[in-house]
């Protein structure tokens, strides 16, 4: 341990949300409806063990608004956050958060997300949010869209599918970088852009995909990254223009592949994931896309419309630093009959020297230093990890107690890993534990799936008294703050 740097004197310790799964007030202050708030929840029983809920289609948007549905949406409560946001912020100042990453509801800012002008209560909420936050030392980081796509631009353009999208995000990005400009240093454009082409459009873009006939599905789906990465640019443009000291970052589910086994097939298949996966950092940190892609467009038949300029748009704007999640590492394989294993947007095959979560997602620590590593290598600007975690059920003692030692094992175990990274030489900003006040699961709106340090009193069916309480691993990350790193006792 003596031989390792200590981690920088400035750097960021915090925890990290979004709005759609702690704020609840779905219909408060003029809020409009998202993607999110059209996410029921489904009973473990009815979508597998692991697997997340299912894709939103038409017929389900048609339904859930003229009332056929009759669903429980927990994404529309979720933690009540919009109305306890000072109680929360003093048990998040208790334990000494340096920053605190939001998203803000798009929906809350612009309801329709086309709207000429904004929404004053919906900038005021976060005005306030932000005054407190300050008021107790904590910097706040903003995702711009984390998951929430206004439902007005899926109603009228099918989400970031119709290019018309990138105008109003631009409007809403402007709208918030003028508002907070005095408050807000640090920016992200899009949470995990990777969900867009890997996992949901619909999560990812507002995109209801059986809209678009089966063939031109996968065009779709690229074209509105495509359009995406235009706006991160133009955002990162503006930022610059409007907050010459802020930093835009991109973000990334980060999925590192390991190959199974030595088999040469094995060995590109772990490359080929790597590089599908690095593929949207290639393009907001270098500004351009990658070879390895544009052959795999052309041998299957994925053409994206490109209007004049949009290359060097790219180009010219790339991201000032790159934010990513990580959770857990992939193994791939080229053999038939080997055990699956589930995963954070995707799933792999079972590594037999990893254990895995209760969701069944295997932990990597040392997987996290070689991320690092290569990230670091591949592209030489700043990194930053706005999400590590672990989901877990947790159980309150009758005298209230919540003993996560499980929690604090996983936390550290990836903290040390991260002090290697960064005696390796690689540059970090900082740290951001998921959800250090449970919430609901993006994947599963489920709430018993839970991360943080701060417990709330609700279950997936949306009953309890929403009372907080501190849990073990809350006290042992305070003390990790306060000790910058030094002491993971």
């Amino acid at each position: 341990m003596s031989n390792l740097k200590p981690f920088p004197k400035d750097f960021l310790w915090g925890g990290a949300t979004a709005a759609n799964q702690i704020e609840g007030g779905f219909d408060a202050g003029g809020k409009g409806l998202s993607s999110a708030d059209m996410v029921a929840y489904v009973p473990k029983s009815e979508r597998g063990a692991h697997s997340a809920a299912i894709e939103i289609d038409s017929q389900r948007i048609e339904d859930i608004l003229s009332g056929a549905f009759q669903g429980r949406f927990p994404k529309r409560e979720g933690i009540d956050f919009y109305h306890t946001y000072k109680q929360d912020i003093v048990l998040l100042a208790e334990m000494g958060l340096k920053m605190f990453r939001i998203s803000i509801h798009w929906a809350r800012i612009f309801p329709s997300g086309y709207d000429e002008l904004p929404n004053e209560a919906g900038l005021q909420f976060y005005d306030d949010l932000f005054d407190e936050m300050l008021k107790h030392g904590i910097q706040p980081m903003v995702t711009l869209c984390h998951y929430e796509t206004p439902l007005g631009l899926t109603q009228k353009y099918n989400g970031w599918a119709g290019r018309e999208v990138i105008g109003h995000f631009l409007r809403y990005a402007e709208t918030v970088f003028k508002r907070y400009q005095h408050k807000v240093k640090y920016w992200l454009t899009f949470n995990e852009i990777n969900m867009i082409t890997m996992h949901s459009p619909f999560t990812g873009g507002g995109i209801v995909i059986d809209r678009v006939p089966q063939a031109e599905q996968e065009n779709v789906k690229y074209q509105a990254l495509h359009h995406q990465f235009i706006a991160s640019a133009l955002a990162t443009k503006a930022l610059h223009e409007i907050i010459p000291d802020g930093k835009m970052g991109c973000m990334l589910a980060r999925l590192h592949h390991y190959a199974l086994t030595a088999d040469p097939q094995d060995q590109r298949l772990a490359q080929w994931g790597n590089q599908q996966n690095l593929f949207f950092t290639d393009v907001h940190a270098r500004g351009e896309y990658p070879r390895y892609m544009l052959r795999h467009w052309a041998e299957n038949n994925v053409r994206i419309h490109k209007v004049l300029g949009d290359d060097t748009i790219l180009k010219q704007y790339p991201v000032d630093f790159i934010s990513f999640s990580y959770y857990m590492s992939l193994a791939v394989t080229s053999h038939e009959d080997v055990e699956k294993t589930a995963g954070n947007l995707i799933g792999g095959v079972k590594n037999p020297y990893l254990q895995a979560s209760d969701w069944g997602w295997q932990i990597d620590p040392i997987g996290l230093r070689i991320t690092l590593n290569d990230m670091y290598d591949r592209y030489q600007i700043p990194l930053f990890i706005v999400e590590n975690g672990l989901g877990a059920y947790d159980n309150v003692e009758a005298d209230g107690t919540i003993h996560d030692d499980y929690r604090v094992d996983y936390l550290r175990a990836h903290i040390q890993q991260i002090q290697e990274a960064i005696t390796d030489g690689v540059d970090l900003i900082g740290y951001l534990e998921w959800g250090p006040i449970d919430l609901v699961s993006m994947s599963t709106s489920e709430i018993s799936k839970r991360y943080g340090f701060i417990h709330v009193d609700i279950d997936d069916d949306g009953n309890g008294s929403r009372q907080r309480r501190r849990k073990d691993s809350f006290y042992w990350y305070k003390k990790v703050i306060a000790s910058n790193g030094a002491d993971l006792s």
